[in-house]
């Protein structure tokens, strides 16, 4: 058994990382890969983080494609073998005109959780603008989905499969930067890497649409270091590169804002 208290110790999503280690429990019982079901960036990390430490069972992260951002965990025992076909997901094709219907992210995710399903079922949504959707789902629910989804807004779609390499995936935009500053304070790093006042960053801190590693921070004075990413809830993520020191003692940081 899992040292189970001491894993949960501190962690925000309590209920879904205590799920997680029950099915790693099981994974270590029945000598079996164990699957969850899709998990958030925020709970992705806790897990990582609370895992890194146990030598007795393996995590593989999949979500159907490299940047997958909600993600299914394979769990096995360190003995086993395991690799993304075993992390099994499926991608359907919501296919419309929505050329005079505009359908969001939220349309689409409406419409499918319509149907009666939960939203851990549910994988990542690729928007595609007036031809409608893809949708990353478990395999059990491919049959019921191609049956069931055949509106979003007021436009008839149809739903079917297609293999994983038929996602349109587009490579999100990237924006570099360099900034001197002299501290690693979030708000002073976040604000430089965003284009926006130090005041209105710390205004976005304080109401908590600041993550940290998809960890909210609420404190502007908060060190973030390389490799960090900062997320603000509607605009976008910034990533955090190599750190130097300069001559006079501040700190130059490479910035990548992705959009």
């Amino acid at each position: 058994m899992l040292p189970r208290e001491e894993l949960l110790k501190s962690v925000e999503n309590r209920e879904d990382v205590a799920r997680v280690i029950d099915q790693a429990d099981q994974a270590i019982k029945t000598w079996e890969v164990v699957l969850t079901d899709f998990l958030s960036p925020p709970v992705l990390v806790e897990v990582a983080q609370q895992f890194e430490r146990l030598t007795e069972v393996q995590l593989l992260a999949w979500g159907g494609y490299p940047q997958a951002e909600r993600q299914r965990l394979g769990i096995a025992r360190e003995e086993l073998p395991l690799d993304k076909s075993q992390v099994e997901v499926v991608g359907l094709d919501i296919a419309g005109n929505f050329l005079f219907d505009t359908a969001t992210h939220r349309d689409f995710l409406g419409a499918i959780l319509g149907t009666g399903l939960v939203r851990e079922k549910i994988g990542d949504i690729i928007v595609l603008g007036e031809r409608g959707a893809q949708v990353i789902v478990v395999p059990e629910l491919v049959e019921f989905l191609e049956l069931n989804l055949n509106q979003v807004r007021s436009v008839p779609v149809k739903t079917q499969r297609i293999d994983l390499s038929e996602l349109k995936v587009k490579e999100p935009k990237k924006k570099l930067r360099t900034t001197t500053e002299a501290s690693m304070r979030l708000d002073a790093i976040a604000s430089a890497g965003f284009g926006m006042s130090r005041s209105k960053m710390v205004d976005f801190i304080t109401t908590g649409d600041v993550r940290v590693n998809w960890k909210e921070v609420k404190q502007s004075s908060y060190t973030v270091k390389s490799g960090d990413l900062i997320a603000i809830r509607g605009k976008g993520r910034l990533e955090v590169g190599d750190v130097s020191i300069t001559k006079k003692q501040r700190y130059r940081v490479e910035l990548t804002r992705y959009i």
